[in-house]
């Protein structure tokens, strides 16, 4: 048998909801919304209050403050110069003849044109001839010297002989007159014609060590003016030799910079070549930075997708239209296909600061002169007293007022004239 239990189902009754009860419903449907209208609507009604001026975010340009390495740099566009670019000059009045031209390869020691000197050949032809003159001149003169003094050798010699043999007379004058064998008379000649020939050897040896003197110096004389008369015939040489043209450098020829067959002057260019092995960077820089140029500071140029390493070789000391004249040379691998006077982004590197606040750079430095920025709190942006360190192209450096992760407005802030506050809306 089976058994059931009873439930009270059959006891409910469905009751319809009354019209009262309905309205309990939607009262509290409004106040709640109400109450989220208020607590959402209040505060941004007190910013709206709060704030002096109101701008779309549209047209603004925001930023985040970060901290890393600050590079400060310089952009600048360099063209690609030769290294080596000789320019040769003429150095004597005459008619050029060209061997080469423009454009034409060569080699170091090649010759690149001539110079045609009348005057200065027939200049070269006397002077060797003055020369030769000399030469032979001085090899007569000393024959004469040697013949000279082999006759006061041979006088010296013979002075010598009459002084023996004037002791021996006197010997024997002496020997006879012990013995009475000759007169008083006799023996007193002896003794003077001792004395003369002591004295004509005494004077033979000293003129000849004056002569040897005298003789000397006028070799000397006649050597000294062979010697100025060849280094005469050595510098006209040289000069001759410069009529031919050569190249200093393996490159090309540059620029024929005088007509073919036409005359020149001294210290008159004529033709250049370029070494196409070394290549440099002339980058103009603006005289802003002048003051942070330095010799071996580091920079960058690109070509196509490649950079390439470079360092300021030298800067020039003047300034040219507010430009100032660097040159850049490369530093290990050089870029292939590039050819003189193409154009480089060139990018120095003036200062480089590790682990620094930093945020990117905008029109709000000028607006505020880099004494303050307005920095973002939800919608509210409020001037903040800050002070600014090195600048780059892109980025400048926080050095107070900011801390890493503000956000700040770094488009122009002159629409917002001396307001401290600005609501930023959607």
């Amino acid at each position: 048998m089976n058994s059931r239990i009873a439930d009270t189902s059959s006891q409910d009754t469905y009751l319809e909801p009354t019209g009262s009860s309905r309205r309990w419903v939607i009262t509290g449907v409004i106040v709640v919304a109400l109450g989220v209208l208020i607590a959402t609507g209040i505060p941004m009604l007190l910013r709206w209050l709060s704030s002096e001026d109101s701008i779309s975010r549209d047209r603004l340009r925001v930023a985040t403050v970060e901290r890393g390495d600050f590079i400060r740099d310089i952009s600048v566009q360099g063209t690609v110069v030769a290294a080596v670019s000789p320019t040769l000059y003429a150095n004597q009045f005459g008619t050029i003849e060209f061997k080469v031209a423009a454009g034409d390869r060569v080699n170091k020691g090649e010759v690149l044109a001539t110079l045609d000197s009348p005057e200065l050949t027939n200049q070269l032809e006397q002077a060797r001839s003055i020369q030769t003159k000399l030469e032979v001149g001085v090899g007569r003169y000393d024959i004469e010297r040697r013949q000279k003094l082999l006759t006061n050798t041979k006088n010296v010699d013979l002075a010598e002989l009459a002084l023996i043999a004037a002791r021996r007379e006197l010997k024997r004058a002496e020997q006879a007159y012990a013995s009475q064998g000759i007169s008083q008379v006799d023996y007193q000649k002896a003794q003077d014609d001792l004395t003369v020939a002591e004295y004509a050897h005494a004077h033979a040896i000293a003129d000849t060590e004056l002569d040897a003197e005298r003789l000397a110096f006028e070799a000397r004389t006649r050597d000294l003016e062979l010697e100025q008369q060849r280094l005469l015939v050595a510098n006209l040489q040289r000069q001759v030799d410069e009529l031919t043209i050569v190249s200093p450098v393996t490159g090309v020829v540059g620029n024929r910079l005088v007509e073919h067959k036409g005359e020149v002057a001294p210290s008159l260019p004529v033709i250049s070549v370029v070494d196409l092995t070394q290549f440099e960077v002339e980058a103009f820089v603006p005289q802003n930075y002048a003051d942070d140029l330095a010799i071996c500071m580091p920079a960058e140029v690109r070509t196509g997708n490649s950079v390439f390493a470079t360092t300021v070789k030298s800067i020039s000391p003047e300034i040219v239209d507010d430009q100032v004249a660097t040159r850049l040379s490369f530093v290990g691998d050089r870029p292939e296909g590039i050819r003189q006077n193409q154009r480089l982004t060139t990018r120095i590197l003036l200062e480089e600061k590790r682990d620094v606040l930093m945020v990117t750079r905008g029109q709000f430095l000028e607006s505020g002169s880099g004494r303050f920025a307005f920095r973002i709190d939800d919608d509210i942006a409020a001037r903040q007293p800050i002070s600014v360190g090195a600048r780059s192209l892109n980025t400048v450096e926080i050095t107070s007022g900011l801390n890493e992760g503000d956000q700040i407005i770094i488009s122009s802030t002159d629409i917002f004239e001396d307001a401290e506050t600005i609501l930023i809306t959607n």
